[in-house]
């Protein structure tokens, strides 16, 4: 399935995409780039791994492959710290090569330049199947709902669905459940999401929740943490 987006260009220079559709954005106006680094990679896989160094490979789940920032932060991430990870996304409607060609994930950061040539690969490896992307970044992307998808144990969940007002049935209790029950003892789960029934939610699944400070132009953000 695909649906129309449009290209956007967000406050730090990064690009976005805009859903006609839903009339709703795939990251924050205020930065795209520094919206996935803050909290997908700082406050979720940084995280986790600071409290787990030598817990490998890294199990990492992620809800909503779309523009695939999250996935080549990670697979970035997995190479410079020389750490196994192993990726697994789902996405009911992913791009086409006309429009992740064109994203400029890739630029924002010269630093990680040599990095570049591993993005649109992501977006070519083929769905529902694993794939060995480099040295350290194993990928599977199904092309799926979350009601329909078939989850693994995870240590890191990075909840990257459109907004609740956006796309209600991936925030139920029943689908926040379903996501949790796979998490591993010490998994994290974190989102930009703050709202307050989701917290209440993940704390009836008993999680220990947290609000934090969100990235640029969004006061706050959660993180959750299974322990036991």
């Amino acid at each position: 399935m695909t649906r129309e987006v449009k290209i956007i260009t967000t406050e730090d220079g990064s690009h976005s995409l805009f859903v006609p559709e839903l009339n709703e954005t795939y990251h924050s106006f205020h930065g795209a780039y520094r919206e996935s680094v803050h909290v997908f990679m700082l406050y979720g896989l940084e995280a986790w791994y600071m409290r787990n160094p030598e817990n490998f490979p890294v199990r990492v789940f992620e809800v909503g492959f779309g523009t695939g920032l999250n996935a080549w932060l990670s697979m970035v991430w997995a190479e410079q710290y020389k750490v196994p990870l192993l990726y697994h996304s789902i996405e009911p409607f992913p791009l086409g090569k006309e429009v992740y060609a064109q994203l400029n994930f890739t630029q924002v950061d010269p630093t990680i330049a040599e990095y570049a040539l591993y993005f649109n690969k992501l977006h070519q490896a083929p769905w529902n199947e694993g794939v060995i992307m480099s040295e350290y970044f194993n990928m599977k992307k199904d092309l799926t709902t979350l009601e329909d998808a078939v989850l693994y144990p995870s240590d890191v969940v990075l909840f990257d669905a459109f907004a609740p007002s956006k796309q209600p049935e991936l925030w139920t209790k029943e689908m926040l459940s379903k996501v949790v029950d796979t998490m591993n003892p010490g998994a994290v789960f974190v989102t930009y999401c703050a709202q307050g029934q989701l917290k209440r939610n993940l704390k009836e699944l008993g999680l220990e929740v947290e609000t934090l400070p969100g990235p640029p132009g969004k006061k706050e953000m959660t993180r959750a943490w299974r322990i036991n």
